[in-house]
């Protein structure tokens, strides 16, 4: 939107740091492998650890002025004219609101006019008008396929609804169920869609031999399947499938382990057990830098992508905006994000998603089709479309900041989490 908001992290800055080390430490901490605070829900108490207390938290200011060379982090930071941090922050909130049943309080000097939580988290800063994105239901529409304890988790999310000035979400499908799972007022809840970044101009020769440098690959010559490995993602049927579908085309799957990926990838064997033939067609690769990931995709004779249930599915939009014929399911905002572009499948029939690997595989017309539809579908999604609504959502939040107590800005300033 042209304009740099301040960003708010839970990594542990101390107050009692010198504030020119400020940087040094909050840098060191982004840059580990094992992120110290990464969940908002507060899990059973550990041994040993202290009650958290009812009050209202400070921000530390993290003052950026190039003493760290951050070049490294430019793909995870944006442009930002402010950077505070509060060590666990989320874990603290989490716990504060299991103990207290009300959102944390969090304050910082001159607070923006909005707050804007990216993710349902159950915080406010004070001063400020505080709005929340909630990206979907999936801990309640498919309680068995997340960790989330689901009564704090419900509550938490109704207290969103409740006290957030408006509720932000990310496709038709996700406004539906807040309205009507969450008893959400319809004028309350903004779709904002979500948009994808600029697809990277890759000429058919940088791809090819990319492709063969890094993963003796050719173009179009396996099928890609990138997310994370977990329940929702549906990852254990896409295997099955594609066995049963007995194409000769490889599958690559991309994406990190998560809970209970082990099932989901039980087909591929385990260390010292035997691996089924077909099994050796599919191979496992972690997570990827972007810049890989893009070839990745690029390269694909088909992207799958069958999940149980997504809020937006922004791999699907990702693969359309390549040109990339895809498969995906007939399950939340999918059919909605995917329009006419793809080829639609139940995801928990195996049959089905088997036939469409085969007509993917083997049908020319089809993935010509699909190859032309894409990109028009997926410019809907466009930075400028999403800008456009976001800037639109906060005007029409500054417009009503005197009753709801925020303190306006001119320019107006907005924060981030």
């Amino acid at each position: 939107m042209g304009r740099a908001p301040d960003l708010i992290f839970g990594l542990p800055v101390p107050k009692s740091s010198p504030r020119d080390l400020r940087e040094t430490l909050f840098f060191a901490e982004l840059g580990r492998d094992d992120p110290a605070d990464v969940v908002a829900d507060a899990g059973p108490p550990k041994r040993g650890r202290l009650l958290v207390s009812p009050w209202s938290r400070r921000l530390i200011e993290v003052p950026v002025e190039g003493r760290v060379s951050a070049e490294a982090f430019a793909d995870r930071i944006p442009s930002f004219s402010r950077l505070h941090s509060f060590g666990s922050l989320w874990s603290v909130a989490g716990r504060h609101f299991k103990r207290y049943n009300r959102f944390l309080t969090v304050t910082m000097p001159d607070p923006p006019a909005i707050m804007h939580w990216s993710y349902p988290v159950p915080i406010r800063l004070a001063g400020a008008v505080n709005i929340y994105t909630i990206h979907d239901l999936v801990p309640l529409r498919l309680p068995h396929t997340s960790l989330e304890n689901k009564r704090l988790h419900d509550r938490m999310l109704r207290d969103c609804v409740r006290y957030g000035a408006r509720i932000c979400t990310v496709s038709e499908a996700s406004r539906r169920d807040i309205i009507q799972f969450l008893g959400a007022r319809d004028d309350h809840v903004v779709n904002c869609y979500q948009a994808i970044d600029p697809v990277p101009i890759l000429s058919d020769r940088d791809i090819a031999g990319r492709l063969r440098a890094l993963f003796d690959l050719a173009p179009q010559g396996y099928f890609l399947y990138f997310g994370a490995i977990e329940p929702k993602k549906n990852v254990g049927r896409l295997i099955e499938a594609y066995l049963a579908s007995e194409v000769t085309t490889p599958l690559i799957i991309v994406g990190g382990r998560s809970w209970r990926s082990e099932n989901e990838l039980r087909l591929l064997g385990t260390p010292g057990s035997q691996i089924l033939s077909g099994a050796a067609r599919i191979r496992k690769l972690d997570y990827l830098p972007r810049r890989m990931l893009d070839v990745l995709v690029a390269g694909a004779r088909g992207v799958l992508f069958p999940s149980l249930y997504e809020g937006f599915g922004l791999p699907v939009v990702e693969a359309l905006a390549r040109g990339v014929p895809t498969m995906t399911s007939t399950a939340g905002s999918l059919p909605e994000v995917a329009g006419g572009a793809a080829l639609l499948v139940d995801p928990y029939d195996i049959a089905a998603i088997a036939a469409a690997i085969r007509a993917l595989d083997t049908d020319t017309d089809l993935r010509a089709t699909l190859c032309a539809a894409g990109p028009t579908q997926a410019a809907r999604f466009s930075m400028e479309t999403f800008s456009d609504s976001l800037s639109g959502l906060y005007q029409s939040l500054l417009s009503a900041a005197p009753s709801t107590g925020a303190a306006p800005h001119t320019p107006p300033k907005a924060a981030m989490a």
